[in-house]
């Protein structure tokens, strides 16, 4: 069921809501930046993501293909979403579950997660380690 969460990223420069739907699966990847960032996305669909302020605040990092933006608070540092260009759906938003404000802990518990190997671009196949993602 979709419903609109809100976030921020921690210092409250950026802040955006997302048409969510939380009974379909997360992610996790092991590919160079979201291994480092321990990015954990929830998908967001063309016309389901609102910036509602902050858009200065951002920076914008485009690696290797560039067909994917990653967004940091350029005060905080926190990623709290990245837009996927080229996707099997299209267009689409990936947000931070770290960075929503109204689902608890005991919610994100309870999240399905499906583990993708992007460091070796099986994005259809789980890496062979995953746990610590």
């Amino acid at each position: 069921m979709i419903r609109t969460y809100h976030g921020s990223c921690h210092c409250g420069a950026v802040s955006f809501e997302a048409d969510l739907d939380l009974t379909e699966s997360t992610y996790r990847c092991n590919c160079s930046i979201c291994r480092r960032t321990r990015f954990w996305p929830a998908i967001a669909r063309e016309g389901g993501f609102r910036l509602l302020s902050g858009e200065s605040e951002l920076t914008r990092y485009l690696f290797n293909s560039r067909k994917n933006e990653h967004y940091f608070c350029r005060h905080c540092g926190v990623r709290p979403f990245g837009i996927g260009t080229e996707t099997p759906i299209g267009k689409m938003y990936g947000v931070n579950l770290g960075c929503l404000i109204d689902v608890t802990d005991e919610e994100l518990s309870r999240l399905k997660i499906t583990y993708v190997d992007g460091l070796h671009d099986r994005w259809q196949s789980p890496p062979e380690f995953f746990t610590h993602l």
